[in-house]
C-alpha cells in the first residue's frame, strides 16, 4: 500500500510540473502566434499533464474513505491550481509568444526606422522622431507589446516638441532576441536606446529622459537607477518586477497578502533560473539610486495594487518621487481615460525636468 501511495504521488507531482510547462508554454504561444512547433509541445505537455493529474489524483483519492476522501481531494485540487501556478507564469515571461502582428508607424508624425545595437549584441526595432527643443525621450512599451502600442504616446510628446526613440524591447514586436516579460533586460535596452540619443545632433545630452508604460515604466525606474544619462522618468503602470517588489501585500492584505508574496518569491526564483537576464534590483531601491532626479508615477485610479506600489516607492524616495493618479483609469489608461491631463501632467513634469528654463507646469 505504502509503495502504490508513493508511486501515485510521484506521478501526481510529475503531472502538475508537466501540467504547469504545458499552461506556461502552450497556451501563451496558442493565443499570440497560433499553431507552431512550440504551441504543439505546450499544449501536448499540458494535455498529457492533465490526463496523468486526473488519473493519479482519482487513483489516490480512493485510497482514502470518509471525511479523510474529501479532506485529501481538497488538498491535491489546492496542490494542482498552486502548482500549475507556480511554474506557469515564470515560464510565460522566460519563454514569451511573440505577437505577429507587424509594428505601423504612426500616421500623424513624421518618423524613420531606426536600429539601436546593445553592448550584449542585439540590435533593437525603433522608430524616432528628431526633437525640436533640444530635449528627448526613451519610449517603452509594456509586457508582450511593442511599439505599436505607443503611436498616441508618441504623438503627445512629439506635439511638446520632444525627440521620441519608441523601441520594441528585445524579443518583442520587430526585435530580435530572447523577451523577459518581466522587464529584467531593460536596463541593458534602455543603456543603448539612450546612446542613440545622445549621438542625435538634435539632442542635448544632458535632456535626455524616459517614459514607459507597465513593464516599460519598470524598466525605465530602474535604468535611471543605474545610468545617470537619464535625467527624468515618467512611469506609468507600475506594479513590480520581482517578489522584492511586493513586499507591501503582507501589510496590506494580512495572511493573504504573505501567501501571495511566497507566491511571488518562488516565481521569482524559478525565472531567475530559467533567464540569462540578471534578476535586477527592487524598484524603491532603484529609485532611491536615482535622486535627485526626478521620478512621475502615473497611477490608474481603479487599480489600487498601483497606487500600493507607487506609495511604497515614494516612500523609499521622497525627494525625488511624486505621483499622478488618473480617477477612472486602468492600466495604463491614462491617456486615453485624460488625454489633457496626461498632456498636462506629463509634459509639464518633463519641462521642469528636461527644460527647466522653458516654463512652468
Amino acid at each position: 500500500m505504502l509503495r502504490r501511495i508513493l508511486y501515485l504521488t510521484g506521478v501526481f507531482i510529475a503531472a502538475s510540473v508537466l501540467s504547469g510547462i504545458g499552461a506556461g508554454i502552450g497556451l501563451p504561444h496558442l493565443a499570440k502566434s497560433g499553431l507552431s512547433a512550440t504551441t504543439v509541445l505546450g499544449m501536448t505537455a499540458l494535455l498529457l499533464g492533465f490526463v496523468a493529474l486526473i488519473a493519479s489524483g482519482r487513483a489516490l483519492v480512493r485510497l482514502a474513505s470518509g471525511w479523510r476522501r474529501l479532506a485529501l481531494l481538497a488538498l491535491l485540487l489546492v496542490t494542482t491550481l498552486l502548482g500549475v501556478y507556480l511554474l506557469a507564469v515564470p515560464l510565460a515571461a522566460t519563454f514569451p509568444a511573440r505577437a505577429s502582428a507587424p509594428s505601423a508607424l504612426p500616421a500623424a508624425v513624421t518618423a524613420s526606422e531606426v536600429v539601436v545595437p546593445t553592448t550584449d549584441g542585439e540590435e533593437l526595432a525603433g522608430w524616432y522622431v528628431p526633437s525640436t527643443n533640444g530635449a528627448a525621450v526613451v519610449l517603452l512599451p509594456g509586457s508582450g507589446s511593442s511599439r505599436a502600442a505607443l503611436t498616441r504616446h508618441v504623438e503627445a510628446l512629439v506635439e511638446g516638441g520632444y525627440g521620441v526613440l519608441a523601441i520594441d524591447p528585445r524579443g518583442h514586436g520587430e526585435s530580435p532576441g530572447r523577451a523577459m516579460d518581466f522587464g529584467w533586460f531593460g536596463e541593458v535596452d534602455i543603456a543603448a536606446a539612450v546612446t542613440f540619443l545622445e549621438n542625435q545632433e538634435d539632442v542635448d545630452p544632458d535632456a535626455i529622459g524616459a517614459v514607459g508604460l507597465s513593464m516599460g515604466g519598470e524598466e525605465a525606474i530602474g535604468a535611471a537607477g543605474a545610468d545617470p544619462r537619464i535625467q527624468a522618468v515618467v512611469a506609468e503602470g507600475v506594479t513590480g518586477r520581482s517578489a522584492a517588489d511586493l513586499h507591501w501585500l503582507s501589510d496590506v492584505y494580512g495572511w493573504r497578502g504573505s501567501l501571495t508574496e511566497g507566491v511571488h518569491w518562488v516565481q521569482t526564483r524559478i525565472a531567475d533560473l530559467l533567464t540569462p537576464a540578471d534578476q535586477p534590483p527592487p524598484l524603491r531601491e532603484s529609485a532611491a539610486d536615482a535622486s535627485p532626479r526626478p521620478i512621475l508615477l502615473v497611477v490608474a485610479g481603479e487599480r489600487p495594487d498601483e497606487q500600493h506600489t507607487a506609495d511604497d516607492i515614494q516612500r523609499a524616495a521622497p525627494e525625488n518621487v511624486e505621483t499622478w493618479t488618473v480617477p477612472g483609469a486602468g492600466h495604463t489608461g491614462g491617456l486615453s481615460t485624460d488625454p489633457q491631463g496626461w498632456r498636462e501632467e506629463v509634459l509639464g513634469f518633463l519641462d521642469e525636468s528636461l527644460r527647466p528654463d522653458a516654463g512652468q507646469r
